[in-house]
């Protein structure tokens, strides 16, 4: 099974207008700026909603 990406490094690869697009320097997947913030929003609010595992 593939594990998936969460894109820790990115590099800007266009600009045009209003779009913004990188590229994950770890997997080569291109894809809109806005879209990597709202994963990280995501991937945070996910954090937020899991309680600490106790040792």
């Amino acid at each position: 099974m593939a594990t998936v990406c969460k894109h820790p490094r990115v590099r800007v690869v266009s600009r045009h207008d209003d779009a913004e697009f990188v590229e994950c320097l770890e997997c080569g997947e291109i894809f809109d700026a806005e879209e990597f913030r709202d994963m990280e929003i995501e991937e945070d609010a996910e954090q937020e909603e899991r309680p600490e595992e106790a040792d």
